[in-house]
């Protein structure tokens, strides 16, 4: 039977994606959208049941209690797969932070181009908690020595990565007693591929374990290092306007795309695209200037240091070459799809691959060197200059958003209380008082087997109207950003009473931006210091918080997932589940899934589950919410008894007589 096929409006949400596929199927041209309805995914794999790490199989499991030609069960196929692919995203994350270390190093050391320390504060505050000597020291001479213990923790065989000491003490603790802090970060995803070969680690509990430390080194080793390097060379994000969606393409400008998550090739794209020479350059090519706007993770990093627009998330990569405006789509690393250059091919779009661990064949390579990185971004914009006149017809969708992106975790701390008095007081009490009734994190991918951002954003409405807080990373954010929910307008109509009067006070959307996938450290780390600063718990697991990721796709996703489950998190992933065996098997019996929610719950306080309805999901998360905030003794969360205070209100008293308005603010009625 022939499977149905999506409209337009079923595969997105979106306006402007909507007209671009509209576009396509005119054009009779494939996008991820129409190839996922023409490719039905695998059963087998797609459960985890398929195991093929040797030459005897691959062994395709179909039967409950059947087992590979090895004698290999369910069980442990299914946890040698999800512990590969968690590898492999812990991989990825990490790598970027090692690039990120030798970035730092280099710049130390004044054998760069075009790169400075911007945020010196920083800096000597990181170094502090490492024990590296600051005072009286240039600031170039504390990077060294921190890029030099960053460089350290990759290749560290024995020990701790120092990075988890920034963890709750408790944290750290439960961590030692399970013996899963990782020794060092390459290590542990190499010992993840010994244990997977054929032969080895065979016990599924055995294996996870495995995977909670090669996770860890993620999370609190190369994601948090990274983050860090990008704050101290780029600037740590303080709010700025920016826009998203690809209406900020421009018809008068030649449109350079950057997409992919290495901020040391983008933020010099930026400051190139802004240099009088290559201005000129472009005018003398009949163009105005260069716009430059981003896609996926790139185009956060960008978005909140830079305020450069966004012209959408993941799935929106080929959406944008549609629009015929682009002249080059520049890639560097991760969730870059092979099909930009079959694509580009009917348009006059060149795609250039920048990064010595990527190409693609069929693109243009222009290989991205730190130490000449300035001069290669000008090569870079050249090539997309020349192209200029080479365009043809153009359909630029006129869709955008204005958004206010760029809350780190250290403008968060500054925002609720100001230079003198920062701190992260004031949240912990409006979570105490029930103004806020929790936190959650929002986070992840767009996947084209489901409705382009309207898990996210569905899951994020419905969550602000139950006083939820919500920080967002990476695409997720970016969906968020299209719908207006990044700006501080959106405080006033579309969440509960109790968030609405803290969006008010403080001036804040109810959706706080916080970067790029990599980033999600950031989430981490607020955390942690809602945990020190006292009143909710003494360790992440006890904070009235939860992580989802509606629309997950890749294995950094599941990388992130276990590092947060590890840190204490109850963690809700959308869509399919990668382990979730056989549609007979009892429920007791289904070991891995068991293993990952019930069996890390008991151990690390935080679960990973699959859940396909988003309604599940909204419920699962407000009850467990609320069931954090009771073990904390805090008072039931109420929506009635807020929002009434707050600038509105003031708005609504100054209308009334003098008699009534002194009645409602002092309860003195009139003579």
């Amino acid at each position: 039977m022939a499977r149905k096929k999506r409209t337009p409006e079923e595969f997105s949400i979106d306006p402007a994606a909507q007209q671009m596929l509209i576009r396509a199927d005119e054009l009779g041209i494939g996008t991820a959208f129409t190839r996922a309805d023409d490719m039905a995914p695998c059963p087998i794999g797609a459960d985890g049941m398929c195991c093929k790490i040797c030459g005897m199989g691959p062994c395709r499991l179909t039967k409950d209690g059947s087992t590979g030609i090895c004698g290999a069960t369910i069980d442990t196929i299914q946890a040698r797969n999800l512990i590969r692919a968690i590898s492999a995203g812990a991989a990825a994350h990490s790598d970027h932070g090692r690039d990120m270390a030798f970035t730092l190093k280099a710049v130390a050391n004044d054998e760069t181009e075009g790169y400075v320390i911007r945020d010196v504060a920083k800096l000597r505050t990181i170094a502090q908690i490492y024990d590296i000597p600051i005072e009286g020291r240039p600031p170039k001479e504390i990077a060294n020595d921190l890029a030099d213990l960053y460089i350290a923790q990759f290749g560290q065989q024995k020990g701790e990565v120092v990075l988890i000491k920034r963890a709750p003490e408790k944290r750290q603790k439960i961590w030692r007693e399970q013996g899963v802090i990782p020794r060092g970060i390459d290590r542990e995803v190499v010992e993840a591929l010994h244990r997977t070969h054929i032969g080895d680690d065979q016990d599924p509990e055995h294996i996870l374990q495995h995977a909670i430390r090669t996770a860890l080194g993620d999370g609190w080793g190369g994601s948090l290092l990274a983050t860090d390097i990008s704050d101290i060379l780029f600037g740590t994000p303080a709010p700025v306007l920016g826009q998203a969606n690809l209406g900020v393409l421009k018809e008068n400008m030649v449109n350079v795309v950057v997409h992919g998550h290495e901020p040391t090739l983008s933020e010099m794209i930026v400051a190139a695209s802004q240099d009088p020479e290559i201005i000129a350059y472009a005018k003398a090519a009949g163009a105005d200037g260069v716009n430059l706007s981003g896609i996926c993770c790139t185009a956060n990093e960008i978005l909140m240091r830079q305020g450069i627009p966004a012209a959408g998330n993941f799935l929106q990569q080929e959406l944008a070459i549609l629009t015929g405006s682009v002249e080059a789509m520049v890639v560097d690393v991760q969730c870059i799809m092979q099909a930009l250059v079959g694509l580009a091919r009917n348009f006059h779009t060149k795609i250039i691959t920048t990064s010595p661990k990527v190409k693609i064949k069929g693109a243009t390579h222009i290989q991205f060197d730190e130490h000449h990185a300035l001069t290669i971004a000008k090569d870079i914009l050249r090539t997309a200059i020349d192209n200029f006149q080479n365009r043809g017809e153009t359909k630029i969708p006129n869709v955008r958003e204005d958004l206010i992106p760029g809350f780190s975790h250290e403008y968060i701390n500054y925002m609720l209380g100001g230079s003198y008095r920062s701190s992260f007081r004031p949240l912990n009490d409006a979570v105490m008082s029930g103004r806020i009734r929790g936190i959650a994190a929002i986070v992840g991918c767009n996947n084209p087997r489901s409705q382009h951002d309207y898990l996210h954003t569905y899951i994020t409405r419905e969550l602000l109207k139950q006083d939820v807080l919500v920080v967002e990373t990476g695409c997720g954010a970016i969906a968020s950003a299209k719908l207006g929910l990044l700006l501080g307008e959106a405080g006033l109509d579309q969440v509960g009473p109790g968030l609405r009067e803290i969006c008010e006070t403080i001036g804040i959307p109810p959706v706080l931006h916080m970067g790029s996938c990599v980033d999600n450290t950031r989430i981490l780390t607020v955390l942690t210091q809602i945990v020190a600063e006292g009143g909710l718990g003494d360790d992440i697991d006890q904070v009235p918080a939860v992580g989802l990721a509606p629309e997950w796709m890749s294995e950094k996703a599941l990388s992130i997932g276990a590092y947060c489950v590890a840190s204490g998190a109850y963690v809700i992933f959308g869509g399919t589940s990668p382990v979730s065996g056989m549609p007979d098997r009892v429920a007791d019996s289904d070991l891995v899934s068991h293993l990952i929610s019930d069996g890390w719950e008991k151990i690390y306080g935080g679960k990973l589950e699959f859940i396909a309805d988003p309604d599940e999901m909204i419920r699962k998360t407000l009850a467990h919410i609320d069931k954090k905030r009771a073990a904390l003794g805090l008072p039931e969360y109420d929506p009635n008894r807020y929002g009434r205070s707050g600038d509105a209100r003031m708005l609504e008293l100054e209308e009334l007589p003098w008699t009534e308005r002194r009645e409602a603010l002092y309860g003195v009625a009139a003579d």
